[in-house]
């Protein structure tokens, strides 16, 4: 028997994880894991001043995921269901690398290599990539208070860390350009993302 699946969508803010990983969920009949955003109380402050917020925001969220990704692992993973999630505890370090101080970032990576080092790995990611254009259309249509004050020179640095970071992963990668697919809207975009999953999972 092999492994039980674990898909993780991931890609820059705006591109779409959420969306195509519930897809992905009704599609599959996988357990639909949903990372928490909303309730991190130091965003708005965050994207207000960064540099005074960073340390705060960036350690709710490892706190927050490493919390989620233990839970799906006791209760999902292990009993053999398979699970689809719009993020992985990696991109902790992505975000991290990016807004903290060189000494902060010291520390806090000393805490998420404790903290993340047995955790389950996805067998494969579906790593989505859009021009900024359509992110910061996206991110400005979703209507997030927190997210209005977005830097898009910040946006676009992370779109290069993003591409930087996942040179190195030795996990599958399924890499999708869905600036000119619209899976939310159009039925035949989400058929031929389906397609690509499906061949890759199929090797």
């Amino acid at each position: 028997m092999g492994e039980t699946p674990f898909i993780a969508v991931e890609g820059p803010i705006g591109v779409g994880k959420t969306s195509l990983a519930n897809a992905l969920s009704k599609q599959y009949g996988f357990y639909f894991l949903q990372e928490i955003v909303e309730e991190n109380p130091f965003l708005h402050k965050f994207y207000e001043n960064i540099n005074e917020w960073a340390f705060q925001t960036e350690m709710f969220f490892l706190c927050n995921r490493y919390k989620q990704l233990c839970d799906m692992e006791n209760n999902f993973l292990r009993a053999g269901h398979p699970v689809v999630a719009d993020y992985h505890i990696f991109k902790n370090i992505i975000f991290a690398k990016r807004t903290l101080h060189p000494s902060q970032f010291q520390k806090y990576e000393k805490i998420y290599d404790i903290l993340t080092h047995d955790l389950a790995k996805p067998n494969m990611i579906i790593y989505l990539t859009a021009d900024l254009e359509l992110l910061l259309d996206r991110i400005k249509k979703r209507g997030r208070d927190f997210e209005h004050n977005i830097n898009p020179n910040y946006l676009q640095q992370l779109s290069v860390d993003y591409e930087q970071f996942m040179e190195k992963l030795t996990i599958p990668i399924l890499r999708i350009n869905v600036t000119n697919l619209d899976f939310v809207e159009n039925p035949d975009d989400l058929y031929t993302i389906l397609s690509m999953i499906n061949e890759k999972r199929s090797r």
